[in-house]
C-alpha cells in the first residue's frame, strides 16, 4: 500500500508539472490530444528546398553578372582602369588640395601627368621597335639557324631546314603574311583608341568629382556605424593603392634599370626595350617574371652561339627579380599587405580570361581592394574613426 500511494503521488506531480509547462509556453492542443512525435514533418524538407532555391538564384545572378562584365569590356575595362588609377592618385590629389589647388585644376594636372608618362613610354619604345622591325628578316634567319640543331632532335615534328626555306613556315611566306597581321592590328586600333579616350575622360571626371562621389557613397548608408565603416574602407583603399603602387613603381624601376644593364652587358639588341618590358611585367606577379625569363632565354640562345652564355641574362634577371621580390619588397612594404599567392594567381588567370592583358594588370589592384574591404569589415579590434560633431 505504501508503494502504491508513493507511485500515485509521483504520477499526479508529473501530470501537474506537464500541465504547468503547457500553460507556461502557451501551447494548447485540440480535444486535449497531443500530436504524435513519431509522425514525419515537412519543415526540414521545405527549409532545404528554400536554401537550394536561394543558392540557385545567387548562382544565376553571378553567371549573368559575369556575362555582362565580359560583354561590356569595351567600356568597363577603361572605366575600371581609370577608377583604379584615380584611387592610386588619391593621396597626391589630397596633398594638392591642401596646398590650395582647386579640384578641377587638380584633375587636369594629374590626368595630364598620366598622359605625359604614357607618351614618354611610347616615345621611348618607338625607336627600338622600329629598329626591331627593320631587323626582322635577319632575326628570323638567325632564329632558324640557331633552332634547327635543337629541332632536328625531335623527328616527330617533321621540321627540317627545307621547311623553313620553303612552305608555310618559310621566312618569305611569313613576310608575305605580315600584311594580314597588319590588317588585324589596324582593325583592333579603332577600339583601342576608343578605350584610350574613355580612360582619360573617366580619369579626369573621377578625379574632379572624387570628393563628391565619396560623400554620395557615404551618405547612401542610413546608420552612423555604416557610414563610419564606409569612410574607413574608402580611406584604407586609397592608402593601400597609393602607397603600394608608389613604392612598387620605384622598386620595379630599379629592376628595369638592372635589366637594361643585363641586356647591354649580355650583348642583346635594344637593351632599353628589355628594361621597359621588365618594369611593366613586374606588375603582373608570377606570369610577368616567367614570361620575361623565357623570352630572355630564347633571345639569348639566338644571340649567342654558346648556350651557357645565351642563358646567362635570363638566369641573372631571374635571380635579381627573386631577390627583390623576396627580400627588398617585404622589407620595404612590410607584411601587413601580403596577399595569398594562390589567390593572386587565381585572380590573374580569371581577369586575364575576362579582359586580356589589361585584366592581368588589374588583377593585383583588384585583389588589394578586395583584401582591404575584407580586413576592414571582418577583422575585429580596429580603431574606429569618429565623425565630427
Amino acid at each position: 500500500m505504501t508503494l502504491d500511494k508513493v507511485a500515485g503521488k509521483l504520477a499526479a506531480s508529473a501530470a501537474i508539472g506537464e500541465m504547468g509547462s503547457r500553460a507556461g509556453h502557451g501551447i494548447s492542443y485540440p480535444n486535449g490530444e497531443e500530436p504524435d512525435a513519431s509522425l514525419p514533418t515537412s519543415h526540414s524538407g521545405r527549409s532545404k528546398l528554400d536554401m537550394t532555391a536561394s543558392w540557385a538564384v545567387i548562382g544565376i545572378f553571378l553567371i549573368l553578372a559575369l556575362t555582362g562584365v565580359y560583354m561590356l569590356q569595351l567600356i568597363l575595362v577603361p572605366v575600371t582602369l581609370a577608377v583604379v588609377v584615380g584611387m592610386i592618385l588619391g593621396l597626391a590629389a589630397e596633398k594638392l588640395t591642401k596646398l590650395g589647388v582647386p579640384r578641377i585644376l587638380n584633375a587636369v594636372l594629374l590626368s595630364s601627368a598620366v598622359a605625359l608618362a604614357i607618351f614618354l613610354v611610347i616615345n621611348a619604345l618607338a625607336g627600338p621597335l622600329a629598329k626591331l622591325a627593320l631587323e626582322a628578316p635577319d632575326f628570323f634567319q638567325r632564329t632558324s639557324d640557331k633552332l634547327m640543331p635543337y629541332l632536328d632532335r625531335f623527328k616527330w615534328l617533321h621540321i627540317s631546314p627545307e621547311t623553313l626555306q620553303s612552305g608555310p613556315m618559310s621566312i618569305s611566306t611569313l613576310l608575305e603574311n605580315s600584311g594580314n597581321v597588319l590588317h588585324v592590328v589596324s582593325s583592333s586600333l579603332t577600339p583601342a583608341i576608343v578605350q584610350i579616350l574613355i580612360f582619360f575622360a573617366a580619369l579626369l571626371l573621377f578625379l574632379a568629382g572624387r570628393v563628391s562621389l565619396r560623400k554620395t557613397i557615404i551618405m547612401t548608408f542610413s546608420s552612423r556605424a555604416a557610414r563610419l565603416t564606409a569612410i574607413r574602407i574608402i580611406n584604407a583603399i586609397e592608402q593601400v593603392l597609393g602607397y603600394y603602387f608608389a613604392t612598387a613603381s620605384l622598386i620595379y624601376a630599379g629592376i628595369g634599370v638592372a635589366m637594361t644593364i643585363i641586356a647591354y652587358v649580355g650583348g642583346m639588341s635594344v637593351p632599353v626595350l628589355w628594361g621597359v618590358f621588365a618594369f611593366v611585367s613586374s606588375f603582373i606577379p608570377f606570369l610577368g617574371v616567367t614570361t620575361m625569363t623565357i623570352a630572355l632565354a630564347i633571345a639569348g640562345i639566338i644571340t649567342h652561339s654558346d648556350i651557357i652564355l645565351g642563358l646567362a641574362p635570363a638566369v641573372v634577371f631571374f635571380a635579381v627579380h627573386m631577390a627583390v621580390e623576396n627580400l627588398v619588397f617585404p622589407a620595404v612594404m612590410g607584411r601587413q599587405w601580403e596577399l595569398n599567392p594562390f589567390v593572386v594567381f587565381f585572380a590573374i588567370i580569371f581577369w586575364t580570361w575576362m579582359w586580356g592583358a589589361v585584366g592581368a594588370m588589374l588583377a593585383l589592384p583588384l585583389s588589394l581592394i578586395m583584401m582591404t574591404v575584407i580586413n576592414e569589415l571582418f577583422i575585429e579590434e580596429k580603431t574606429q574613426p569618429q565623425l565630427p560633431g
